[in-house]
């Protein structure tokens, strides 16, 4: 899944039929690595993303984007703002077929002079960019990152600096003539598998293309090129050459592929993925369409496992922590358990006492504690007198004897701390948006776990600014899935009935799912379906035969204290499931047909 130079050759074409002639009315910078661009063409207003994100790189024009803008603009927003704003579009265009969008802006100078810019988009993965450059001396004004000589050798991207274009890979242009021997002998000369000999001759063909210019010519894509017959060669040179036909004549056809039984987005192009035939399309005549609905959910993901990072690092350090602690508590309370052998070992010390000296390391007696009356060794501190030495062993016992008690008590509370932080990982890595992930973070600083501001200090503590998961079981019952501890209380506490079912996996993190009797006796494949969403949305979604716990939501109760999402429950019956991906979307489907 790659913006390759085929799909940037479709939006060249499509941005320079939209905003060529277009003003550029405003310019924001939302994140550090990103822009959008408000213009105005033909009385039509456009919105156009440019990211240099290095897990998603990529430009289109976007209906979707929702962003909140810093209060203040960082300072290549600032740069732009004074260069291009206002300007006017005069050229776009795909320098040489590689992964680059140029775009020659016009606009006026402080001098009322009219100067031409151009906005460089390089789509290079971890190396993206977006460049200002002045077009008349090729003189870099700014760039989004900043690249200086300590990290690259090949070029600097810094104020001042002759603009340099990205390294050649010196792979041949698809667009230009290219004979039939020449395809052939650049495919053998690269002696890889067929797929790789194609993507790394030719420039903009990703694996994806790759593949399918393969498949289009019923030849295996794992063959090498030294193993191809002249017959293949010829029928993949066809292929090939079709393909690049259409594109030199602007036939494109912008569509997703979806395996709809999973739910799954397979992948994404401009021109028709015919080896993906089994699976569904989403098609549009404009590829920005494509990429806005492709990339939106993507960035969100994205996004949000950047903002959680130090969440997750700072949750982990501390379920580290607490494993350590847990360990030694379990070792202490072990051997308070054996606390006995040092009251033994006193009342033997008393018993042979007229045995022992002061300066002996150790004692051979016979246990008349043990039926079988076999002898003991018994360590002994040379510094302590034979009595000090019994007084020693019981003060050890009866010290044990009371941290048995409290090591119980704190075992307690560690294992419910560890439960506790376990589910907020859970719902971290869950979290679908940052209204989400934000309503964690609140919980978290209200709880104590991290330092800040809690935003949420006089709203409705019982407010969700988020949804939990809604479904219907095949019988009619709605399902309610919680996403967060937020939610979960929410559900159980506030929103389920006392005749409601709540369930929840067996001593793994997960989400309480609520089964909304409405008053009715709930049907035990309804049960079977609300345990599979328990067991889905747990620790233990790739787990077979996982133990789920359900009951009456009556039987539920929080107790004074608890941290948010805990409960307890005595009654209940236990059923086991094996979650999949593919049952959950059949429950799924239940409310999109309803």
């Amino acid at each position: 899944m790659a913006l390759d130079g085929i799909v940037i050759n479709s939006l060249i074409k499509e941005l320079s039929s939209k905003l060529t002639g277009g003003k550029i009315d405003k310019i924001y910078q939302p994140e550090d690595d990103e822009l959008l661009l408000n213009i105005r063409n033909e009385g039509t207003n456009y919105k156009l993303l440019l990211s240099s994100n290095s897990s998603n790189p990529r430009a289109y024009i976007t209906n979707t984007y929702n962003k909140e803008n810093p209060i203040k603009a960082p300072m290549f927003c600032m740069v732009l703002r004074k260069h291009i704003q206002n300007g006017k579009i005069v050229n776009i265009h795909q320098p040489d077929f590689e992964r680059i969008i140029r775009i020659t802006i016009e606009s006026l100078d402080e001098l009322k002079i009219k100067k031409t810019k151009d906005l460089i988009i390089e789509i290079m993965g971890k190396h993206s960019n977006i460049i200002l450059v002045d077009n008349e001396e090729n003189k870099i004004l700014d760039s989004i990152k900043r690249i200086p000589l300590s990290i690259s050798r090949y070029r600097q991207v810094l104020p001042g600096q002759k603009y340099v274009n990205p390294p050649s890979q010196n792979k041949l242009n698809p667009l230009n003539e290219i004979s039939q021997e020449k395809f052939i002998n650049t495919l053998i000369n690269n002696k890889k598998e067929l797929y790789k000999a194609i993507y790394s001759s030719f420039k903009g063909i990703s694996p994806l293309i790759a593949k399918e210019i393969c498949f289009r010519s019923n030849i295996d894509i794992d063959i090498n090129t030294n193993y191809i017959d002249k017959k293949d060669f010829s029928s993949l040179y066809s292929a090939f050459t079709r393909l690049f036909k259409q594109i030199k004549n602007n036939i494109f056809y912008p569509c997703i592929a979806i395996d709809k039984r999973l739910n799954k987005v397979i992948d994404f192009s401009c021109i028709k993925i015919t080896m993906y035939n089994h699976y569904s399309f989403i098609e549009n005549d404009s590829i920005s369409f494509i990429l806005d609905k492709y990339y939106y959910e993507k960035d969100i993901k994205e996004r949000i496992n950047q903002k959680s990072q130090n969440l997750r690092k700072n949750i982990s350090n501390k379920l580290d922590r607490l494993y350590n602690k847990l360990k030694k508590q379990k070792e202490e309370l072990l051997e308070s358990e054996n606390a006995d052998i040092y009251k033994t070992y006193g009342e033997l010390i008393t018993s042979y006492i007229y045995m022992i000296k002061k300066g002996m390391s150790e004692i051979d007696v016979v246990n008349f504690y043990n039926p079988d009356g076999e002898n003991i060794k018994i360590k002994l501190d040379k510094k302590l007198t034979p009595s000090e030495n019994a007084q020693k062993y019981f003060k050890k016992y009866n010290k044990l004897k009371h941290a048995a008690i409290e090591l119980k008590h704190q075992l307690k509370i560690t294992n419910e701390e560890i439960e506790y932080l376990e589910n907020i990982l859970f719902n971290i890595n869950n979290c679908e948006n940052l209204d989400e992930l934000e309503e964690i973070k609140e919980e978290l600083i209200k709880t104590g776990y991290i330092k800040g501001k809690n935003s949420n200090k006089n709203k409705d503590k019982n407010k969700l600014k988020t949804s939990p998961y809604e479904f219907i079981s095949s019988d009619g019952f709605k399902i309610y899935v919680g996403k967060n501890n937020k939610q979960n209380d929410y559900l159980t506490l506030k929103m389920a009935s006392s005749d409601d079912i709540w369930l929840h996996t067996k001593n793994i993190p997960g989400s309480h799912v609520i089964i909304k009797s409405e008053g009715k006796e709930v049907p035990e494949n309804t049960i079977f379906e609300g345990a599979m969403l328990a067991a889905y949305f747990s620790k233990a979604k790739m787990s077979s035969q996982v133990p789920v716990d359900y009951t009456k939501k009556k039987n539920i109760k929080k107790p004074n204290g608890a941290k948010p999402g805990m409960v307890i429950y005595e009654t209940n019956n236990t059923i086991y499931v094996t979650p999949s991906e593919e049952y959950i979307i059949k429950i799924k489907n239940n409310k999109e047909n309803e």
